[in-house]
C-alpha cells in the first residue's frame, strides 16, 4: 500500500509518500481500499509537533476515510465485501489501504461521492456535538460560528439552518458570498478590526446564545465575553497555535498561557456555560457516535446535510493540501485521493 508518513516535525515537506505492506483485518475489522481521506487541523498540529494525541514520529495520521471494502476479518460477514463505506480511523487514514473496526464504518449514502463521504465524519459529528448534543441550539437562539468557512463551520451552518437559529459567522471577506448562499445570515470579516464590535451591533449589545470556537488561547476569552446570559461557549480546537511567527514551543506556550480560567462561581453568576469537544477522545462511545451519525445520514437523505469539498489533492500533493488548509484558503473540506 501507499501511505503518507510524517517523517519529522516541521513544514509540509515532512509529508513523504512511502510504500508498506497491506494490513490484514483482525477480528471485527474490515479492510478498505481508500478512495478519499479527510484532512483536518489535528493533522497539521501533529506535523508541527503540537498534537499530544498523535503517534510517535514517524507516523501516519488521518481520522476519516471513504472507500470500498475488499476483505473482512473474523466475526464480520462477507457480505460487506464490495460495499462503498466511510468511517472514522484512529490515525492511519493517510493510506490507500486501511483496516477499520466494524463499529466505526457506515454505508455511503446514495448520491454522495467518496470525497463528499470523507467530509462527513469529523466535520459533521463535531458540529453535531457542538450544536445539538451539548450546545442545545434552538430556533430562538443566535449562534456565532468562528472560522465559518472551514469544514466544521460549513457543517455547523447546515445544522443551525435546519434548527432555524440565526447564524452569524466570522470569515475573511472573500468567503462571505459563498457562506451566505449556504445559509449564513450575517458575516463578519475578522481582518477588519475587532469582530466583537461588529457582533455587538448585530445583536443590539446582547450577545449570542452559542459560540463555537476552534481558535483557542486568548480568543476563548473574547468568545466568552460575547455570550448573552444563558449563553454557551463550545471549544473544539487550538488552531491559533499553528499560525506562523514564534518558534513551535513558544507558539504552543503562548496559546496555553492565554487560555481563560473559568471560575464556577462566575459561571453561576453570569448564567453562562462552557464545554469542550474532542471527537478523538470518544472512541469508547461507539454507540453514541453511531446514533449521531445515523441521524446525520437521515439528514443527508432529507437533503439538508450537504458536505462540501473545497479541493481534492493527490497523495503526492499531501504537502500542498496541508499548506492550503494551514493558510485558511479553503471553504469546506480538503481531501486526499490516492
Amino acid at each position: 500500500m501507499k501511505q503518507i508518513v510524517i517523517t519529522g516535525i516541521g513544514g509540509p515537506d515532512k509529508l513523504v509518500l512511502q510504500e508498506a505492506a497491506d494490513p490484514q483485518p483482525q477480528t471485527g475489522e474490515l479492510r478498505v481500499r481508500v478512495r478519499a481521506s479527510g484532512v483536518n487541523f489535528a493533522d497539521i498540529m501533529a506535523r508541527q509537533g503540537l498534537y499530544p494525541d498523535a503517534p510517535k514520529l514517524p507516523c501516519v495520521v488521518g481520522y476519516e476515510v471513504s472507500g470500498v471494502v475488499d476483505a473482512v476479518g473474523p466475526g464480520v460477514e462477507a457480505t460487506w465485501i464490495g460495499r462503498d463505506v466511510f468511517g472514522l480511523t484512529r490515525f492511519g487514514g493517510y493510506a490507500d489501504v486501511v483496516t477499520v473496526p466494524q463499529a466505526q464504518l457506515f454505508a455511503c449514502p446514495a448520491g454522495l461521492s467518496h470525497e463528499q463521504c470523507a467530509a462527513l465524519p469529523v466535520n459533521y459529528l463535531t458540529a453535531w456535538q457542538l450544536l445539538v448534543a451539548v450546545g442545545s441550539l434552538s430556533a430562538d437562539d443566535t449562534v456565532l460560528i468562528h472560522n465559518a468557512g472551514g469544514g466544521v463551520g460549513l457543517a455547523a451552518i447546515d445544522i443551525a439552518r435546519h434548527v432555524g437559529a440565526r447564524i452569524i459567522g466570522t470569515a475573511s471577506s472573500g468567503k462571505h458570498a459563498f457562506l451566505k448562499q449556504r445559509g449564513l445570515h450575517e458575516a463578519i470579516d475578522y481582518n477588519q478590526g475587532d469582530w466583537r464590535e461588529a457582533l455587538q451591533q448585530l445583536t443590539g449589545g446582547r450577545g449570542v446564545e452559542l459560540v463555537i470556537d476552534p481558535l483557542g488561547g486568548n480568543h476563548w476569552k473574547k468568545s466568552y465575553a460575547a455570550l448573552r446570559h444563558t449563553g454557551r461557549l463550545g471549544m473544539f480546537g487550538l488552531s491559533s497555535a499553528t499560525r506562523p511567527g514564534l518558534i513551535r514551543p513558544l507558539r504552543l506556550l503562548q496559546a496555553v498561557a492565554g487560555m481563560p480560567l473559568f471560575n464556577p462561581v462566575s459561571l453561576m453568576n453570569d448564567n453562562r456555560a462552557v464545554f469542550g469537544v474532542n471527537l478523538g477522545h470518544l472512541w469508547h462511545e461507539p454507540e453514541k457516535i453511531r446514533r449521531w451519525m445515523g441521524a446525520l445520514l437521515q439528514d443527508v437523505a432529507d437533503g439538508w446535510v450537504r458536505p462540501h469539498v473545497d479541493r481534492s489533492f493527490s497523495f503526492a500533493q499531501a504537502g500542498e493540501a496541508h499548506a492550503h488548509l494551514e493558510a485558511r484558503r479553503n471553504i469546506g473540506k480538503v481531501v486526499l485521493t490516492p
